[in-house]
């Protein structure tokens, strides 16, 4: 929208008129001067009318051309008049300068930092060159500055870039720019900073691409648990671990990360398991957060908990899942799914591996059984202090635990895993639903393990050795 008095007026007298009701606005001068973002509800034909009348007032660019800000150094001799002749090149190619920075420095030049609006990316090549004849020019990446340098349709820029990076369509790309918004509202009304938001989610688009091809590289470890079993536990730089147990013939997944490196763990499936593309696969979920969910569609039977089920269903259904039904974790989980092409699996394909628990007074409540091969598992579910429906498996007799995100080896992050696991509680304000309620179930994880030496496989992070006689010695 044009920015002068009365333009949001004017907007809301359009929906007004149609019956169409507001149920959210964002809007930020400092971040993008020309970008309103309006949430309405209608009928369809009341929403198809009002884009039609907001397109007749100027309101509504439906075009994809590739408009920027482009950011560029100029490096002028410190004399009177150096800048005139770029400020004419400027004007002969009928760029508009949103943003202007420069200060002597006690050396011969100046440095002037321009950003310039550019509806033809094709023209910037062509100034480039006339103006490195003048001086010596650099060009600033925009997206990646300490600072935002312009409020002129900063949110197409960011969006548009990330977009590039990760190869997505233009639905998708609309659908990140809406979420982007969300997400910088939601934080900003936490108090937080909006900019703080815009680097955190170009940082983790970032990290999500250049992990992709011969860069993703997992930490492959095994362990041997019996004489027959093994666990290959796999941990990529993103997302969630991928455990692998391997009873003489029989193979049981756990969790199985994200979408976005289903190329890169078949491959490695494939070499781990030569049978892999023959046989019967088959991966239990510790709980439903898309980051442990994304390779999902390619297994022929999933095992949840009861509540994860439910929420698998939702999303394949359309609806929200269990995080966006979180105010504060929405935002973060729809740019997360977008980024990952994150899909859910038919409903079908999923088998509850119990009733759910009905009484949530207790951190941990015991509600079954799960055995595979030599392992014989007692199946716990969380209060929902991460994510509703998180189950604990417990082996007594091998003393082994899986215990997914309630407790993670935080010591053993790699350090891509420790990058990655940075970007989620800012964006979220924290990865937990509640983590009062989160601690006490780690807690009580620990209060169940017996005596002995205990491997514990989080969801994130290498293996955890823990010393139960050791650590209560240590406490007296």
């Amino acid at each position: 929208m044009p920015n002068h008095i009365g333009a949001f007026l004017k907007a809301s007298r359009c929906f007004a008129e149609l019956g169409v009701n507001i149920t959210r606005v964002s809007y930020n001068k400092a971040i993008d001067s020309h970008t309103l973002f309006i949430d309405a509800e209608g009928s369809a034909e009341q929403l198809a009318k009002a884009d039609e009348e907001l397109e007749k007032i100027g309101y509504l660019h439906n075009d994809k051309a590739d408009k920027s800000i482009v950011l560029l150094e100029f490096e002028l001799r410190d004399v009177p008049g150096s800048v005139t002749d770029i400020l004419a090149l400027i004007d002969d190619f009928d760029f508009n300068i949103s943003y202007i920075s420069s200060q002597e420095n006690g050396t011969d030049y100046q440095l002037f930092k321009m950003g310039l609006f550019v509806d033809d990316a094709d023209k910037v090549s062509s100034f480039i060159s006339e103006a490195n004849k003048l001086c010596r020019v650099r060009v600033i990446d925009y997206n990646h500055t300490e600072k935002i340098f312009d409020n002129s349709i900063f949110y197409n820029s960011f969006v548009s870039e990330i977009a590039k990076s990760v190869g997505l369509t233009d639905e998708m790309k609309d659908k990140l720019l809406i979420n982007t918004n969300l997400a910088m509202q939601t934080l900003d009304e936490q108090g937080l900073s909006p900019y703080r938001t815009f680097d955190s989610i170009g940082r983790f688009a970032q990290l999500l691409s250049s992990c992709k091809g011969e860069a993703f590289l997992p930490r492959i470890t095994n362990h041997k648990i019996t004489d027959s079993t093994d666990i290959v536990l796999i941990e990529p730089p993103c997302g969630s671990n991928t455990a692998i147990i391997k009873h003489k013939d029989e193979v049981l997944f756990v969790d199985c990360g994200y979408a976005c490196y289903k190329d890169e763990m078949t491959s490695i499936f494939k070499k781990l398991l030569p049978d892999f593309d023959s046989m019967k696969k088959t991966v239990l979920i510790t709980h439903a957060d898309l980051d442990h969910c994304g390779l999902l569609p390619m297994f022929d039977e999933i095992i949840a908990s009861e509540r994860s089920a439910q929420c698998l269903t939702a999303e394949y259904n359309g609806e929200d899942g269990f995080r966006e039904r979180n105010r504060l974790h929405k935002p973060y989980i729809n740019i997360c799914k977008i980024l990952t092409s994150y899909y859910p699996p038919e409903p079908h394909k999923v088998k509850t591996i119990h009733k759910g628990r009905e009484d949530m007074t207790m951190p941990l409540v015991q509600t079954g059984f799960y055995d595979f091969g030599d392992l014989h598992f007692e199946v716990y579910e969380g209060m929902g202090g991460h994510l509703p429906g998180e189950i604990v498996l417990i082996d007594y007799e091998h003393h082994i635990a899986f215990t997914g995100d309630i407790y993670v080896n935080i010591k053993g992050y790699t350090p891509e895993q420790a990058m990655y696991n940075q970007y989620a509680p800012i964006l979220m304000t924290s990865v937990d639903t509640n983590p009062t309620q989160c601690a006490l179930e780690r807690a009580t994880i620990m209060q169940r393990l017996g005596a002995g030496e205990w491997q514990i496989f989080g969801a994130h992070g290498y293996k955890k050795d823990y010393n139960v006689n050791t650590v209560a010695k240590n406490t007296k």
